[in-house]
């Protein structure tokens, strides 16, 4: 990667297209540098549209899914992250809990979540794709710009250097 978010923090806070993500995520995944255009995922509790959407070939995206800050199942588990990565998915942002750690530690992806559960979530195929979402002080947009490293996730609505 070619940037930190401290050096952009340094170079755009302050601008009106630029937000900086409350520090609530912890890391998973082999690549702690990740960037792309968003798309977004509101569900809760539930991830069929999770796995419809990263079923789809992209080119540096990024999953931001509001799970509704659920503690009580996984979103993402090893098989979706794999899907993801196969996909050309960049990172996946969860605001809700994620299984399958260890083996997803391992993984060329970028990964940011609450916490962990061993739960999988449920099956009933509800939620909704590409709307605007909203949590850990972020307005999270389709199309958006994110970049993700070791000192935190920064969204900005158009591309930073």
């Amino acid at each position: 990667m070619t940037f930190t978010t401290a050096n952009l923090c340094d170079a755009h806070s302050g601008e009106d297209h630029f937000q900086i993500a409350e520090p609530l995520f912890l890391s998973y995944g082999a690549n702690p540098f990740f960037s792309g255009q968003i798309t977004t995922l509101k569900t809760f509790e539930d991830n069929v549209l999770v796995r419809s959407v990263l079923e789809e070939k992209v080119q540096k995206r990024v999953l931001v899914i509001d799970g509704g800050g659920s503690h009580r199942c996984a979103l993402v588990d090893i098989n979706l992250a794999t899907l993801a990565i196969n996909n050309g998915w960049q990172g996946i942002i969860v605001y809700g809990c994620i299984r399958d750690s260890a083996m997803i530690a391992r993984l060329p992806i970028g990964i940011r979540a609450l916490h962990t559960h061993p739960l999988r979530s449920h099956k009933k195929d509800r939620g909704d794709r590409d709307l605007l979402v909203t949590f850990a002080g972020v307005n999270f947009k389709k199309d958006q710009f994110l970049y993700a490293d070791s000192d935190g996730i920064i969204v900005s609505a158009t591309m930073l250097s």
